[in-house]
């Protein structure tokens, strides 16, 4: 009899756990229930309960390749904005602390400006002596084509003249790609200091530059 009592109460003590059911609504909202784990809450949370409805357990789905690439790429671009913002901070501390007003930008972007525009003066001048010698060129070996010889073909000119000439010609090309080059340093240096310039004068605006940024421009 005492054996008895003590099969009947063991079996009464497994009994939640022998018929615990599993239990989920997956993402259509259907919900499965099952003696086991049913295959549709794989990807969804699980709750494994008793007869009487009781949660024993929360069974935390389990993370698909999707969910993980989305959870690598987001801490990577929370890291990639921290990085940005720490950029941007250490800019902005660095504009303030380099002018005193808005008028030294001005006054620094000219001062950057002024060599980049004596180099396209001498570029010019250097055009123009290469134009004055290739007319002469030019000249000189109309003189050979208007020239006969004693046989009466017209003379060649000299291979030196149509090497100079040449040559010339080259250096020319060479030098308008100069003065383009130089035209967009200007242009990219007057951009930069009208981007510092307003970010300047909005950090010196804001009320507190660290707690309120202002965006700064597009470079």
């Amino acid at each position: 009899m005492k054996r008895l009592c003590l099969l009947l109460a063991s079996t009464l003590a497994l009994a939640p756990t022998a018929f615990a059911a599993f239990k989920c609504t997956d993402e259509k909202g259907v919900t499965h229930i099952g003696d086991t784990p049913p295959e549709p809450c794989a990807n969804v949370l699980m709750l494994e309960t008793s007869p009487s409805g009781t949660v024993i357990k929360r069974i935390e789905p389990s993370l698909t390749a999707e969910q993980v690439k989305a959870l690598r790429d987001g801490a990577e671009k929370r890291k990639e904005d921290e990085r940005a913002a720490a950029e941007q901070a250490r800019k902005d501390s660095a504009l303030l602390n380099t002018y005193a007003s808005d008028r030294e930008i001005d006054m620094t972007r000219d001062r950057n400006i002024e060599p980049v525009n004596g180099r396209i003066k001498v570029t010019k001048e250097r055009i123009a002596g290469v134009e004055k010698r290739r007319k002469e060129i030019e000249d000189e070996m109309e003189f050979y084509k208007a020239g006969k010889s004693k046989a009466g073909k017209t003379r060649e000119a000299p291979a030196n003249l149509v090497h100079d000439l040449e040559r010339l010609k080259d250096e020319r090309v060479t030098l308008e790609k100069s003065l383009a080059s130089y035209d967009k340093e200007i242009e990219m240096l007057r951009a930069k200091y009208d981007n510092d310039k307003k970010r300047w004068i909005a950090l010196k605006n804001a009320p507190d530059p660290k707690a309120q940024p202002v965006k700064s421009p597009a470079r």
